[in-house]
């Protein structure tokens, strides 16, 4: 999605989205702090002297913790730690607003926990003036980097996997045009929206082709298609349907829940349109619109939160940052599903190529949000 403060996302995606092919993540226990504002329901280890050796905490961007997206794939994450280490208590609480950042964040402090994550670059600022005023305690932070020793970053490269997906899709257009819109103009969007953009020009470059990317070009940063939301299905359904009419055939959204309605726009095409979704693979987290993806292009969001707060259980936080890449298997191109038949040999066997070459470097990514 729905993620960096200039993040994607935060957000997630994604981000626009994370059940299908799957379930949507269940809670229980307590809501993390009857003092925080927008506070949900959120697991948490039985009371002992071995559930206390860490109070992982979580603080997630708008859409919740169900949004098909980031915040989803967060909490994934944190459910994944606890499973491994059962010493490990987790909680979360949500935000229905920007205004909510600092409550949340203040609230997860005072509440005792160890560590307190993050979720989305749009909480830089608030987390940064948190971080200082509670030396002490440990933070972790996605898609962003504060700096700060006591906060841990977590980015993504996502213009890589991205670039795949952009390459993918030209290479599966009927109409010549495919579109791209994102939830904010943020880097953690923008960054998906630029290896896209890339990934189409290169596929014109080696095939001799001129496919068209409507929604965004990288080339102008301050242009593009965005539908102010990460939440608003109805929207990103109403911003796909003008792509429909000018002809594009395959859609990205950038934009967490917001992107469904992408889906709903592909399903009511009958067909003739295709959705690419972000952040998780949408033939899990968002099953009824599987017929309708081609792939998705993956932020291992999951993966990373589990890293760390595993990490932390075992006495050592992980310190300065990380950043997801096709190298480490941060981010890339989930299973083509459905697709599988439909995406020809070729394509497929060119896709694992060209990984392989922007991995080596052979194949430059030039995205200015790319995290340092």
């Amino acid at each position: 999605m729905k993620n960096s403060v200039r993040v994607m996302a935060l957000l997630g995606v994604v981000a626009l989205a994370a059940a299908g092919c799957g379930s949507k993540p269940s809670s229980s226990g307590t809501s993390s702090s009857a003092a925080a504002p927008a506070s949900s329901a959120a697991s948490s280890a039985p009371a002992s002297s071995a559930a206390a050796a860490l109070n992982a905490c979580m603080v997630l961007d708008v859409g919740g913790v169900d949004d098909r997206s980031f915040n989803e794939s967060a909490w994934k994450g944190m459910t994944d730690a606890k499973a491994a280490n059962s010493a490990i208590s987790i909680s979360y609480v949500s935000s229905s607003s920007q205004n909510d950042y600092t409550p949340n964040l203040n609230a997860e402090v005072a509440k005792g926990c160890n560590t307190t994550i993050a979720v989305g670059g749009l909480m830089t600022d608030a987390l940064k003036a948190v971080a200082t005023a509670n030396p002490t305690k440990q933070f972790a932070i996605i898609d962003s980097a504060t700096g700060q020793p006591n906060v841990y970053g977590i980015q993504f490269n996502t213009a890589q996997g991205a670039f795949l997906g952009g390459y993918l899709a030209a290479a599966i257009t009927k109409t010549g045009k495919v579109a791209t819109f994102g939830g904010l103009n943020i880097p953690p969007v923008t960054i998906y929206m630029d290896g896209f953009w890339e990934g189409v020009q290169y596929y014109n470059k080696v095939k001799g082709k001129s496919v068209q990317v409507l929604g965004w070009n990288e080339k102008d940063q301050k242009a593009g298609t965005f539908a102010n939301s990460f939440t608003d299905q109805g929207k990103g359904r109403q911003v796909s349907q003008a792509f429909i009419q000018q002809g594009a055939d395959v859609i990205f959204p950038v934009a967490g829940g917001t992107g469904l309605g992408a889906g709903a726009a592909a399903a009511a095409s009958g067909g003739k349109v295709s959705v690419l979704w972000v952040d998780t693979d949408g033939c899990i987290s968002a099953p009824q619109y599987c017929p309708y993806f081609v792939s998705s292009v993956v932020k291992n969001i999951a993966k990373a939160v589990t890293t760390y707060v595993t990490g932390a259980a075992s006495g050592s936080y992980p310190t300065g940052s990380y950043i997801g890449t096709l190298a480490n298997d941060g981010t890339g191109l989930a299973p083509f599903h459905d697709w599988a038949s439909k995406v020809p040999a070729s394509v497929q066997s060119e896709l694992d190529q060209i990984k392989q070459q922007i991995i080596s470097g052979a194949i430059p990514i030039t995205s200015p949000s790319q995290p340092k």
